[in-house]
């Protein structure tokens, strides 16, 4: 079984709205990448299903990507941080509307994930989004365990990353492994 194939088995069919977000959005010719759990399985060694997928465009595209997502059958839901999309799968897609991420897209990289090809958080951002999230006061707990083993992931796969953790992040990982 394919990475795709395993992928669509776990979200009903996800690899298709996702492939059909990445057409909508390059068409646009929009500055985008995903972020959270789908960067984190580019930049980690072992990738995990997640049937959220975060993404975000530069500021002034937000209305553009609105419009290019609808346009191919994505039905969206506003709300205060995010706009999240739903199409034919079990996957969502959420697009983030946060001042945080502006500048994300313009340092992505081309990627592979699970078989499909997408736009990725450059792997510092990808850990700044994930400290971002984490530190998040109103998440609930168990998102936060999640952004916390995310974390962890990234730094696995990427050592040298740990040399740059701030304090509170590394007495967290260090609680988890006591």
């Amino acid at each position: 079984m394919t990475g795709r194939q395993f992928y669509d088995w776990q979200t009903a069919g996800g690899a298709d709205d996702v492939m059909r977000m990445v057409d909508a959005l390059e068409r646009a010719e929009l500055h985008w990448c995903v972020i959270g759990g789908i960067a984190v399985n580019h930049w980690a060694a072992e990738p995990m299903v997640t049937r959220d997928v975060d993404f975000v465009v530069t500021v002034p595209e937000i209305d553009r990507a609105i419009a290019a997502l609808e346009g191919v059958g994505f039905v969206p839901e506003r709300h205060e941080w995010s706009v999240n999309f739903k199409g034919r799968s079990q996957v969502s897609l959420q697009l983030s509307t946060e001042d945080f991420y502006r500048d994300f897209p313009d340092r992505a990289v081309p990627a592979d994930v699970h078989g499909i090809l997408l736009r990725v958080a450059s792997l510092k951002d990808t850990l700044a989004g994930k400290i971002k999230a984490w530190r998040t006061v109103d998440r609930r707990p168990s998102k936060a365990i999640k952004d916390l083993g995310d974390i962890a992931r990234l730094v696995e796969a990427r050592p040298e990353l740990a040399a740059a953790l701030p304090d509170d992040v590394r007495a967290a990982l260090d609680r988890s492994l006591a």
